[in-house]
């Protein structure tokens, strides 16, 4: 499956933006997404991930209560809303398709990756 990534971009530091991630078909319906990020120089951390229904999300500490993460299945797409952005979430976003259907932070379940997105806050 082919993953992309989108809705990156420059915000103030206090804005919103909304990434999407599209998959290029619905072998991903049955399983647990998720979102990573990587900035200048470090290494790429988990973000936050959704079960297979969407009824369930797990998040880095980070991230809790700004960021939001959903997923539509019949378009095969998961989201990540992400509000109140702060300088430090700079970094560019991957998201991934897990071979769980369950949410999880475990990087090494994932198996398929989209390019990244690139998102900028500016202080």
């Amino acid at each position: 499956v082919q993953l992309q990534a989108s809705g990156g971009g420059l915000v103030q530091a206090g804005g919103s933006l909304r990434l999407s991630c599209a998959a290029s078909d619905r072998t991903v319906s049955n399983n647990g997404m998720g979102w990573f990020r990587q900035a200048p120089g470090k290494e790429r951390e988990f973000v936050a991930s959704i079960n297979w229904k969407g009824s369930d999300s797990v998040y880095a500490d980070s991230v809790k209560g700004r960021f939001t993460m959903s997923r539509d299945n019949a378009r095969n797409t998961v989201y990540l809303q992400m509000n109140s952005l702060r300088p430090e979430d700079t970094a560019i976003y991957y998201c991934a398709a897990s071979r769980s259907s369950a949410a999880t932070r475990v990087t090494t379940l994932y198996r398929s990756w989209g390019q990244g997105t690139l998102v900028t806050v500016s202080s």
